[in-house]
């Protein structure tokens, strides 16, 4: 029966597939019309190539930096950056895609970092 559905994918075939098993295509995010701001804070990413090191600096609305977190990996930043929310009882990041957001620009400086590549932007 599970070989009959048409939106298999081809590298699925040798697994089971779940009775409510189904294709999702995905949309075409805005940058601007579905961006959603979350209330707690924002981030700014920067490579420092004289220290090859990553900082990312967290700020409230005022613009005031709260705190600057700094490393050579993505995963890294990205794992001490939510463990010390967590265990600070802090809600810097409340929303799903600010949170895709951050793992995203922290693995595209990663990348420029190790490539020498000064030409990375936030986005």
């Amino acid at each position: 029966m599970e070989d009959s559905l048409p939106q298999r994918p081809r590298w699925v075939k040798d697994k089971t597939l779940h009775s409510d098993f189904e294709v999702i295509q995905s949309k075409t995010y805005d940058d601007y019309k579905d961006h959603k701001n979350d209330m707690g804070c924002y981030v700014l990413i920067k490579v420092d190539f004289e220290f090859y090191e990553i900082h990312l600096a967290v700020c409230n609305y005022k613009h005031e930096i709260v705190k600057v977190f700094k490393g050579r990996r993505a995963q890294d930043i990205y794992s001490t950056l939510f463990e010390y929310e967590k265990n600070n009882n802090l809600q810097w990041f409340n929303e799903k895609q600010h949170i895709a957001y951050i793992g995203k620009e922290l693995k595209k400086a990663e990348i420029a970092l190790s490539m020498g590549n000064s030409g990375y932007y936030q986005e």
